[in-house]
């Protein structure tokens, strides 16, 4: 797993490379701790991730990993992790909010904000 973290004032975007399972989720988690306290948006960058099991909605949607209150996005979905997101949305949509993640919860990423959540 290659994490990117580029941080631009109060935006931060992290972009994984790479399948995201348990294996992989501690430099996910350490990357969005380590974000500097001035972020107030971050946006996680799936573009190039294939693969997503239970840790991605572990990833995005555990709020206890870090104190920060910030906008959470998704951007660069790929059909396999946004039918996961679906499907857990589909199972119990007050644990999964997409609307938190995915303003357009047609499954398409917006470029609107999602409301104020904490970061990851």
């Amino acid at each position: 797993m290659n994490v990117t973290t580029t941080i631009d004032g109060t935006s931060a975007r992290i972009s994984a490379h790479g399948e995201i399972d348990f294996d992989t989720l501690p430099p996910l988690r350490a990357a969005a701790a380590s974000l500097p306290p001035q972020v107030t948006d971050l946006q996680w960058d799936l573009t190039h991730v294939p693969f997503m099991d239970v840790a991605g909605l572990h990833l995005l949607f555990d709020s206890t990993t870090s104190g920060l209150d910030c906008r959470t996005a998704v951007s660069g979905l790929g059909s396999q992790p946004l039918r996961l997101l679906h499907t857990a949305a589909g199972v119990n949509p007050a644990v999964f909010d997409l609307s938190r993640l995915l303003p357009d919860t047609a499954g398409q990423p917006s470029t609107s904000r999602p409301a104020l959540q904490p970061c990851p």
